[in-house]
């Protein structure tokens, strides 16, 4: 697979929001405005991309049985920078996302390109990974955001739009709303590639960390 496939897989084709569903909790709880999305969806594009590359450097230093436990070390490194730079240079942002931002360290999105990916492909392909899903990932929580915002305040990035033509719709800003949004785009996104998005290996047992586990259990040795 080439770089722009990479980058496009995680836009659209292998979306980690609206195709695979995953990180779903900080994608409804902090999308009330466009910003907030933008701020999340950036932070986490950052620990990605770094926390896929250390992986993909380390994946024959790492020791099979402690790999798990190693990756959250790396994520939880690079989670701390970023949560430093927010406080620092944008601490509204950092404000808004409150535990969102410490959280990141547990965000499935990370953890699960980790595993399946960056340790087992090269430096570059894994960076153009954790590229190609951070893209996904921050446009889908900026798209939701906007959304959101527009229709629950009447206005975007701050700058009124509709607040004084039309009476804004609360709902929007709740939690009904975000859930409302969110399955509206996920509907939109099954629509126009015609439910081709998600494949059939995605929905299986492979890449995951408890697989193994799971097969004992199956066949009654787990003991």
């Amino acid at each position: 697979m080439n770089k722009l496939d990479l980058l496009k897989n995680g836009i659209i084709k292998e979306n980690p929001v609206l195709v695979l569903l995953l990180g779903t909790c900080p994608t409804l709880a902090v999308t009330t405005t466009a910003i907030n999305g933008l701020g999340m969806g950036v932070s986490t594009m950052a620990v990605l991309i770094c926390s896929n590359i250390v992986i993909s450097i380390l994946k024959n230093i790492i020791p099979d049985k402690v790999r798990i436990p190693c990756y959250i070390v790396v994520i939880a490194g690079f989670v701390t920078l970023v949560s430093f730079l927010l406080q620092a240079y944008a601490p509204e942002v950092n404000e808004s996302l409150g535990l969102f931002i410490p959280l990141i360290v547990v965000n499935c999105i990370i953890l699960g390109r980790a595993e399946m990916f960056a340790n087992k492909n090269k430096v570059i392909d894994a960076a153009f990974d954790g590229l190609g899903m951070g893209l996904g990932f921050t446009l889908a929580l900026f798209i939701m955001g906007s959304v959101r915002e527009i229709l629950g305040s009447g206005a975007w990035m701050g700058i009124v739009l509709t607040a004084n033509l039309i009476e804004p719709m609360s709902i929007f800003m709740l939690a009904p709303g975000a859930f409302f949004t969110f399955g509206c785009l996920v509907a939109f996104i099954n629509y126009i590639t015609k439910g081709r998005a998600i494949k059939k290996k995605e929905m299986g047992c492979e890449g995951c960390p408890t697989a193994a586990a799971c097969a004992k259990i199956e066949e009654g040795g787990c003991e």
